[in-house]
């Protein structure tokens, strides 16, 4: 069991072409972008104003030829909790690795082989004490892992990172979606895939000003809806696409 509750702390699109992924979300999400890397790592962060709230960069070779999003959670020691994360059942994709100044990580893949980035800040790195609102347009809302089997990924989850079970919800045939609070907060949902949708998988949803518009956004931008949009228990709005590179995503919001 983690020593405290785990969250996830950082988002990252690995993509085929950053420029245009680029245009697209700060269209579609309202983001902007600053590049902080360097010409032999370049790096570029999306920023809710002047705060960064998730990364871009180009696809590595090792990560395979299809663009996506991965999650960063945060940890006490990386590497520490990789090794917890091995004798759970999970596997050690890269071993951990220090990013000088910024942090240091390990890519992890669970007992089903979705990707997931561990990753324990450097006690130097500077904080931006400025935080966006939680739920305000351009933060990130929502993780969603489709399982093969939820209710082991579930304990998975839970007992390395101390996650603890929200509400849950009967989706009929789909099976049951179980609601994951961290610190007491409902942050994501775990459940069984249908047997026609590929996985396992995590996607994440960015919180935008009003659903209808953004999708109009998608749209435009050469995205592509997949899913959506439709309201979900609570009130949002949500929507499952697809971005002009191919890496999934969802957006939600209060405003239809």
């Amino acid at each position: 069991m983690s020593e405290s509750p785990c969250n996830f702390a950082w988002h990252e699109l690995m993509t085929t072409d950053t420029v245009a992924a680029a245009s697209f979300y700060n269209s579609v999400v309202g983001w902007n972008t600053t590049d902080v890397g360097s010409p032999t790592m370049p790096y570029t962060t999306f920023n809710v104003g002047r705060t960064g709230v998730a990364g871009l960069m180009e696809l590595p070779k090792e990560a395979g030829p299809n663009a996506a999003w991965i999650g960063y959670i945060s940890v006490p020691d990386v590497d520490a909790h990789a090794e917890r994360f091995v004798a759970a059942g999970g596997q050690l994709h890269r071993g951990p690795t220090d990013v000088p100044g910024m942090l240091r990580f390990a890519v992890m893949l669970d007992p089903e082989g979705a990707p997931i980035i561990l990753f324990t800040a450097d006690p130097k790195m500077p904080s931006n004490p400025v935080r966006p609102e939680p739920g305000s347009a351009g933060t990130i809302g929502w993780a969603e892992l489709m399982a093969t089997d939820g209710d082991a990924a579930f304990a998975f989850y839970s007992g390395l990172f101390g996650w603890t079970k929200g509400s849950e919800h009967d989706m009929g045939a789909m099976g049951i979606y179980q609601i994951f609070d961290i610190n007491g907060v409902p942050s994501g949902g775990i459940m069984s895939r249908p047997p026609n949708v590929p996985g396992p998988f995590w996607t994440y949803y960015f919180n935008v000003d009003a659903i209808g518009s953004a999708v109009t956004r998608i749209h435009t931008g050469g995205g592509r809806v997949v899913n959506g949009p439709h309201q979900v228990p609570g009130g949002q709005w949500i929507v499952q696409a697809i971005d002009p590179q191919g890496a999934s995503f969802a957006l939600v919001s209060w405003v239809a």
